[in-house]
C-alpha cells in the first residue's frame, strides 16, 4: 500500500483525530505511508494514536474555533511534517433534545465546532493546499441531506458545512485544489454509542428506513473515506447507498415530518423528549475546555 498510493510520502491533516472517525482515519491514512498531523482537543488522546501510527506523525492540541491557535498549527504541521497535500475537516460535536429544552449556549457551540470551525480549518490550510494542488475533504452527513427532529443544531451545522465545501469548491478549482464533500450515516464512536443511552435518540433512530438506522463499523468508513481521499473524489459516500439520497433529498423533509407527528406525541407523552447535553467523550471534552476558557 504505501508504495501504490497516491498519499505515500505526502502529509495530510486531520481535525477531531483523537478517537472516533479522525483516529481511524489517521491509522488508514498511515498504512498508506502518509505523515499525519493530529489536531483537536485531548492532548493525550492525540498523542496516544500519534505514536501508535507506522509513519512520522505530530499531535497538536487545538480548538479548531480559535483561528490564532490553527495557524499556529499550520506553521507547527509546515516545520514538522511538512506542507500538507490532503486536509480533513472532520473535528464535529452533537447534543440532542427539543430545540426548546436545549441550552443556548450548547446550541451555538454546536454550530461553532462543527461549521465555523471547519471553515477556520480551510482559512489556516489553504495556502498549504495551494503550494501542493492538494485536497481538502469536509466530513459532513446524512443530516446535510435530511434534517431529522430533536438534532437542529446538528443539522443545520451539517447542511452548512455540505453548503460551505460547494461554495469552496468553485472559489479554489483554479488554484488546483480539489474539495470533497464525505456524507456518512450513523457510525460506531462513543458519541453515537451515548446517543443511543436517550430514549428519544434510540427511537429516533429505529424510526429510519432499515438501511438508514444500522450501525456502521468505524473501520469501514475510515477505508472508504481513504480512498476518496486517494482519488480527490468530490463525494464520497459511507456507506456507498447514501449516493441514493441525493436524487430524492426533496422527498425527505414531508417523509421526516409524517413520521414526527405520529410518533413525537407518543415519546412526549413518555417523557422521552429530553436534552441530552453533549454527546461522547469528544463532547463532553470540547464542553470542558469551552467551560474552562469562559
Amino acid at each position: 500500500m504505501r508504495s501504490s498510493s497516491p498519499l505515500a510520502d505526502r502529509t495530510v491533516v486531520i481535525t477531531g483525530a483523537a478517537r472516533g472517525v479522525g483516529a481511524a482515519l489517521a491509522h488508514e491514512i498511515a498504512r498508506r505511508g502518509a505523515r499525519v498531523a493530529l489536531v483537536g482537543l485531548e492532548k493525550g488522546a492525540l498523542e496516544a494514536v500519534a505514536e501508535s501510527l507506522p509513519t512520522a506523525a505530530l499531535a497538536i492540541e487545538v480548538d479548531v474555533t480559535d483561528p490564532g491557535a490553527l495557524d499556529a498549527a499550520a506553521r507547527a504541521v509546515r516545520a514538522g511534517l511538512g506542507h500538507p497535500s490532503a486536509v480533513v475537516a472532520n473535528a464535529g460535536i452533537a447534543e440532542g433534545g427539543p430545540f426548546l429544552a436545549t441550552d443556548p449556549e450548547a446550541w451555538r457551540r454546536v454550530i461553532d465546532v462543527n461549521l465555523t470551525g471547519s471553515a477556520h480549518t480551510a482559512r489556516a490550510f489553504l495556502p498549504d493546499l495551494f503550494d501542493t494542488a492538494g485536497y481538502f475533504l469536509q466530513i459532513a452527513s446524512l443530516a446535510s441531506i435530511g434534517a431529522v427532529p430533536l438534532m437542529s443544531s446538528y443539522c443545520a451545522s451539517k447542511a452548512g458545512v455540505e453548503a460551505f465545501a460547494h461554495a469552496l469548491r468553485a472559489e479554489v478549482a483554479h488554484r488546483g485544489v480539489a474539495v470533497g464533500i464525505a456524507y456518512l450515516n450513523w457510525t460506531d464512536t462513543d458519541m453515537i454509542r451515548d446517543a443511543d443511552q436517550f430514549a428519544v435518540l434510540r427511537e429516533l433512530r429505529a424510526h429510519m428506513p432499515r438501511p438508514a438506522r444500522r450501525v456502521y463499523q468505524v473501520e469501514t468508513v475510515a477505508a472508504r473515506l481513504v480512498r476518496g481521499l486517494e482519488h480527490r473524489r468530490t463525494a464520497v459516500y459511507a456507506p456507498a447507498w447514501l449516493r441514493l439520497t441525493q436524487p430524492v433529498r426533496a422527498a425527505l423533509p414531508p417523509i421526516v415530518l409524517r413520521v414526527s407527528r405520529r410518533e413525537l406525541p407518543r415519546l412526549e407523552a413518555l417523557r422521552s423528549c429530553e436534552y441530552t447535553g453533549p454527546l461522547g467523550a469528544g463532547g463532553l471534552a470540547d464542553h470542558a475546555a469551552s467551560t474552562h476558557r469562559q
